[in-house]
């Protein structure tokens, strides 16, 4: 058995070294390298199969940074090893079909770095224990898939689809990293397994539904759920490749699973039932409604992996109803709800997978995926026909296909909710069979949409780019092997109920014993019960309201596009951006003494602030030393030098006036025995007003500036204010003990810092910190000035070839 930390590391090393090696694999393709990654990851993955349907978990942990209790944590269980296998063998089928579908022309190594690092963060997501982990790789699976969005980016559409993705989903990350933060406060541990078993402690604790909140903020943003689902539409400017393994099996998945984690934790609040079960009824309903008006074959299916994803996460709300009963026989069907997701999210990998290989096959072969050109394709493209319309089908929820299953158990779980007896359900439980119900009309329709329009009809060859054609066979292998899945499932559906789904099961409700009775058996014919009722109405209706579209299609043109989500979110960013012009240029003159006039108020109002507000300002000149008359004669001159510098006329005059200045600061070091620093400030002070000197004569003449009397009041008061607050904070120190003492570092200094010498020892410390991060920001710099060296380069090698 393989270490699981190894499934996250591997995809980040092969991704690693593709830049370094790629050109040394010129005869072959770079993807077929790349296909091993995926591949020995589903297969090692699959080996724990067994072992993890006979109730066993793998952990493995890596001290991180344990003083803060972060440690790199890996769990497989049967939640975790679900995903897992998605990730990897829906990775391996879209990196096949990515091999045939990218050209050679494009930059690949830079495509599978992109998919590879995406992977490992998807995989880290799953198998991280950690909150803080789980965090770090959440935050890369959003920068990895704008980079895989924004793929083809002399597009505007590209560029503008990642940069949507990319604000929504990290926004959501940061409220969920608060929520993290939240709960290690109730809970002392950033461990997800450590934290489960302190539910019944925390539950009554004031943060515990704010970091509720803000966790399902994270799930939402990062799974398209309404109103967060505007950016999934646009993340379609990808290539196919990415659009089938992110938006199909994978990054949406990932707050599906996360609300599937934290089941356990939060799901006995009525708040988690009721915001994820309406939330992911909504979801499915509005993602349904807006793909009906589609013409692009792709939106059509972004829109529809909203919808179903609306419908995954309603599932989860509604079999968190379970948790409140505790485990009995009566509230085991209420686990059906959960299984039902776990099911549904399987089967929804598999057939939106063929659908949007499928999507790109007709966008590859034939130049357009806008439904209005296409039409007749039956006969033309039979394997690509028939794999659209199994998925289709599949989506549709007609049998004998998995999504037919699914989708019987999802109405199965909206009635068995009316009969709950807890949270009003037995009032405002109808809603949920009644919006289900009409949730997947709508999704009978635009199904029924991308069969009839696409493949059935007669052809328009006059309005393609390219003659019409069936895919290389390469193309087709991937759609081929999920649309299998996708009828394999449906009538061996209990081969994955027992191995992969029970598991899972046990880890959503840890508490509830024997996972047996939490998995039942799956079934195409239950009786002519209720749900094949609400089936054959979604049927009859869908059929009926796809055949006269055209006269009910109308009603979209009444929603007024200018209050859409999606123009909510164009006219904030216009309005922050424009604010924020405004802004800085109110403060950004020009002036260097408008940047020290914001510091030196800065400085007055926080410093000071804090020693009113604190009480910190104390003055006790009891314990301090006497000044001697040199002291006092020191001050003095520093004081009158001052003075005459402002008063100044020439520059020679104010430059040697601070040389005053500084040569007396150099006699207090002598005074206060520290010859090393006086030694310091007469070099650094001979030096500097040695090169004022030599600057003379290429400055300009000195004048007296035109200053308004309010700027010299205004500049009095800010200098009185700085010089005050200095003073006090000297004072104040004197007598300040709020803070802990650091002198006991004295009597350990040799042990703790290799040195007998304290001061240099801490300053060889610090200062070797700070130099640290000085090349860091140093190599940071460096990288940007070649890269705009690089870019002006390839600017000027087109525009000369132009």
């Amino acid at each position: 058995m393989f270490s699981v930390n190894f499934a996250i590391i591997l995809p980040f090393i092969v991704a690693a070294i593709i830049p370094i090696f790629y050109r040394n694999l010129k005869k072959i393709h770079i993807g077929w390298f790349v296909l091993l990654v995926p591949t020995i990851l589903f297969a090692m993955l699959a080996s724990y199969i067994p072992s993890i349907a006979s109730g066993k978990t793998y952990s493995h942990t890596y001290s991180w940074i344990p003083s803060l209790d972060i440690n790199f944590t890996t769990y497989l269980d049967g939640l975790s090893i679900i995903l897992g296998l998605l990730i990897t063998g829906v990775g391996s089928l879209v990196i096949l079909y990515s091999i045939f579908y990218l050209s050679t022309k494009e930059s690949l190594h830079h495509f599978y770095c992109y998919l590879l690092l995406f992977m490992g963060a998807m995989l880290g997501v799953v198998f991280s224990d950690n909150l803080m982990v789980l965090y770090v790789f959440w935050e890369l699976t959003s920068v990895s898939s704008f980079l895989l969005i924004a793929f083809w980016s002399h597009r505007n559409a590209s560029r503008r689809g990642a940069q949507k993705a990319m604000l929504i989903t990290v926004s959501g990350g940061i409220a969920m990293l608060v929520g993290f933060i939240m709960l290690h406060t109730m809970t002392g541990t950033f461990s997800i397994r450590e934290i489960i078993p302190m539910v019944l402690e925390i539950t009554n604790h004031h943060l515990f539904v704010p970091a509720m909140i803000l966790i399902l903020l994270g799930a939402f943003t990062k799974s398209a759920q309404f109103p967060f689902h505007i950016w999934l539409p646009d993340a379609m400017e990808a290539p196919t490749p990415v659009s089938a393994y992110l938006h199909s099996a994978t990054m949406v998945k990932a707050g599906i699973y996360l609300v599937a984690r934290f089941t356990p934790i939060f799901g006995v609040d009525q708040i988690w039932f009721w915001t994820v079960s309406i939330v992911g009824m909504i979801t499915m309903f509005w993602g349904s409604f807006n793909a009906v008006k589609q013409t692009d074959l792709k939106a059509l299916l972004a829109f529809s992996t909203v919808s179903q994803l609306g419908l995954i996460m309603s599932l989860l709300g509604l079999g968190s109803v379970a948790l409140q009963y505790g485990y009995s026989e009566d509230s085991v069907i209420y686990t059906q709800a959960t299984f039902a997701a776990l099911f549904h999210m399987i089967n929804h990998s598999t057939f939106k997978g063929a659908l949007f290989m499928v999507v790109g096959i007709l966008d590859h072969e034939l130049g357009t995926r806008d439904i209005r050109r296409l039409g007749g394709l039956m006969t033309l493209m039979p394997i690509t026909f028939t794999v659209g319309t199994i998925g289709s089908l599949s989506m549709a929820g007609l049998p004998p296909f998995n999504g037919f299953l699914s989708k019987e158990m999802f109405f199965t779980a909206t009635v068995y909710i009316m009969e709950a007896d807890v949270f009003s359900l037995q009032n405002w439980g109808i809603i949920f069979p009644v919006i289900a119900w009409i949730g997947s009309v709508l999704t009978f329709v635009y199904c029924m949409i991308f069969i009839f329009k696409t493949f059935l009809g007669d052809a328009q060859p006059e309005k393609l780019d390219k003659p019409i054609h069936e895919a290389p066979i390469g193309m087709l292998i991937s759609p081929i092997i999920l649309s299998v899945f996708v009828v394999g499932i449906f009538f061996f559906p209990n081969i994955l109920g027992n191995y992969i789904l029970k598991p899972a099961m046990a880890s959503i409700y840890p508490t509830f014993g024997d996972p047996e009775k939490l998995t039942p058996s799956i079934y195409a014919w239950h009786g002519f019960n209720t749900e094949l009722q609400m089936t054959i109405g979604v049927i009859v209706v869908g059929f009926l309201l796809f055949k006269i579209l055209k006269y009910w299609r109308p009603i979209y043109s009444i929603l007024p596009q200018k209050y859409s989500f999606n123009a909510l979110y164009t006219n904030f960013l216009n309005f922050s951006e424009k604010q924020s012009t405004v802004t800085t240029k109110s403060y950004m003159t020009g002036y260097l003494r408008d940047y020290l006039l914001y510091i030196y108020i800065f400085f007055i109002v926080t410093v000071g602030g804090y020693l009113i507000i604190s009480g910190a300002f104390s003055v006790d000149t009891t314990p301090s030393a006497k000044f001697s008359a040199y002291e006092i004669i020191l001050v003095i001159i520093m004081v009158i030098a001052s003075l005459a510098m402002l008063r100044a006329k020439s520059r020679i005059t104010a430059t040697l006036l601070n040389g005053v200045l500084g040569y007396t600061v150099a006699i207090f070091f002598v005074i206060f025995r520290a010859p090393d620093l006086a030694l310091t400030q007469l070099v650094v002070e001979s030096v500097t007003t040695a090169l004022f000197l030599l600057a003379f004569s290429h400055l300009p003449d000195w004048k007296k500036e035109k200053v308004s009397l309010k700027t010299k009041n205004m500049n009095a008061i800010i200098s009185i204010g700085v010089g005050l607050v200095v003073v006090l904070v000297g004072l104040s120190v004197l007598n300040y003990d709020q803070f802990e003492r650091i002198s006991y570092l004295f009597e350990d200094a040799y042990n703790l810092a290799g040195g007998t010498n304290i001061v240099n020892a801490i300053l060889g410390d610090f200062r070797g910190f700070d130099t640290m991060l000085e090349v860091v920001v140093l190599f940071i710099a460096g990288l940007g000035v070649y890269t705009m060296i690089k870019l002006r380069a390839k600017k000027e090698d087109t525009d000369s070839e132009n």
